[in-house]
């Protein structure tokens, strides 16, 4: 049987920068060994199979795949797919065009609004639908600095020290210094297990200090999935990362609009829109967006 695939740039603006992905568009029948075994063909980050709707109204619910295990939430693999389904919508038309439609998601229902720019290319924006929560955890930052090869001292951006959040998928949050010493983290792979809290396989690292003008934060992230793994752009990374800044922060109510710069040390620039809305001190909704472009569609003949 064929089933048509596109793969996409995201968090991008122009093809080769960004976070790759791969989506599966004509994905019912596929067993969950089936999805995982045409993840592991694509090898990239993540993989998304599109899927009818569970309920009437919705536009498609996803099934989200890195090349382990599958993931409940992905911010690039949600940007990337909604560009891709307003562009199947409106086809030869697409250029210009706006949709507004709710994918299903194992976290929960997402609403997300598109923007394309042309045939190829659109930006996307959705509803985080679970807000950050704190995760208490013992954090050693002596140890946590030595597992990212950097000083104690480097550790911590003005009043923010390392800490734990999930929107979904947990991370350890690692501010750091400035850009010099974002861009000297290597992770210690050896030291990774015995300094994570339990539960957290991701190190997300950022700092005020940005390469551009604009942008309000410069971030990183490692993963120890098929060994460590530096990804380009980390959407539910920014998702968990809205409550961090939320809380240090104390930000006053509003909507307030932050740009992520992460990729940049691997030659992968990208671009994460984030949006919180405080309310009482607290955060009451987020949002996160970017740009996504088709590089190429193709059809699986399995």
């Amino acid at each position: 049987m064929s089933r048509r695939f596109a793969l996409l740039d995201v968090f991008a603006k122009a093809p080769l920068q960004g976070n790759q992905l791969a989506v599966v568009l004509d994905s019912e029948g596929l067993s969950d060994e089936r999805m995982q075994a045409i993840t592991r063909e694509f090898n990239l980050a993540e993989t998304v199979f599109v899927l009818p709707p569970e309920r009437p109204g919705h536009r498609a619910h996803l099934r989200i795949f890195c090349p382990a295990y599958e993931m409940p939430f992905a911010g690039h693999p949600t940007v990337g797919t909604a560009v891709l389904l307003a562009l199947e919508t409106f086809g030869p038309d697409a250029a210009g065009q706006d949709a507004v439609f709710v994918v299903e998601e194992k976290v929960g229902d997402i609403r997300c609004a598109v923007a394309l720019h042309s045939g190829k290319a659109g930006h996307a924006i959705f509803d985080v639908p679970r807000q950050a929560e704190r995760i208490e955890a013992e954090i050693d930052e002596a140890a946590l600095a030595a597992m990212l090869g950097l000083e104690p001292s480097q550790l911590g951006c003005e009043n923010h020290r390392p800490s734990v959040y999930s929107a979904g998928v947990p991370y350890l949050l690692a501010p750091v210094r400035d850009l010099a010493a974002i861009a000297r983290a290597r992770p210690v792979i050896q030291n990774w297990k015995s300094v994570l809290p339990e539960g957290v396989g991701s190190v997300y690292l950022y700092t005020r200090e940005t390469t551009t003008n604009g942008h309000q934060f410069h971030a990183r992230m490692f993963w120890l999935g098929e060994g460590i793994i530096e990804d380009p752009a980390t959407g539910s990374a920014a998702a968990a990362f809205a409550g961090a800044v939320a809380a240090f922060d104390q930000l006053p109510s509003g909507t307030h609009r932050f740009v992520i710069e992460q990729g940049f040390e691997i030659d992968r620039p990208s671009l994460i829109s984030l949006e919180v809305d405080i309310e009482n001190h607290g955060l009451d909704a987020s949002r996160i967006g970017g740009d996504a472009v088709v590089i190429g569609r193709g059809t699986l003949d399995i």
